[in-house]
């Protein structure tokens, strides 16, 4: 599998997510400066945490407007498999590659702390070394994770499958006391419709060792490293 990790100015995930890929995949990411247009070759594009562009105006709003954003629609559209993890989700809300929004976090504090995630479903690229329904552990570093959409879209993801994780405690229930950034309906990340583009806020890659603190994250990246153009 080949991956490419998109680097804006203001990321600052994109080693953490290196590690992760390289760990899972035996072979090291090609780091993509946002100015590059050509993806070829790549099974997977992955746009890491951090704060790009410095948030200004609103967080993804400028990385969405980046040259390399063409080219990822582009591997979208050919059927490639791309991962927005937290700055990344908001990006990929703003380039419109996903539905819905990031909004500030409901306790209008920055958030850094481990959550729990439950997997809604088994059988995607990324979900494909989990079981539906388990539940693991994942640490999240966000001032803008509140996930937001209308009621319609909302009502759309859940009927076609499209909810990727949600926040829920150990035990793995659904309640408002597991979502400290006030997500509608307890949701952590999405799919597109063809389940080949996946947002979420936390950040599986920092729990990919046992010198992390667990390894909670692997299977996410183990999934992928089947992936082959």
């Amino acid at each position: 599998m080949k991956a490419g990790i998109v680097v804006f100015p203001g990321i600052n995930r994109e080693r953490d997510m290196a590690i992760a890929l390289e760990r899972s995949t035996g072979r090291k990411p090609r780091m993509v400066w946002h100015h590059e247009t050509d993806l070829a070759g790549l099974d997977l594009v992955v746009i890491p945490g951090g704060f790009s562009y410095g948030d200004y105006l609103r967080c993804g709003a400028m990385a969405a407007q980046s040259p390399v954003m063409g080219a990822i629609r582009d591997h979208a559209a050919r059927g490639g498999h791309i991962l927005g993890v937290c700055n990344g989700f908001q990006i990929l809300t703003e380039a419109g590659l996903l539905p819905g929004a990031l909004l500030r976090n409901a306790s209008l504090r920055f958030l850094s702390m481990d959550c729990w995630l439950r997997v809604e479903r088994g059988d995607t690229a990324f979900t494909q070394r989990y079981r539906p329904g388990e539940v693991f552990r994942s640490p999240m570093a966000h001032g803008d994770g509140n996930y937001f959409a209308d009621d319609a879209t909302l009502d759309r993801l859940e009927g076609e499958g499209l909810v990727a994780f949600r926040y829920v405690t150990p035990e793995g229930a659904v309640v408002p006391e597991a979502n400290r950034n006030g997500s509608a309906r307890n949701i952590a990340g999405i799919y597109s419709p063809d389940l080949r583009v996946l947002g979420l806020m936390p950040h599986p890659e920092d729990l990919v060792d046992p010198l992390m603190g667990g390894t909670d994250g692997k299977p996410l990246f183990d999934g992928l490293a089947a992936l082959a153009a």
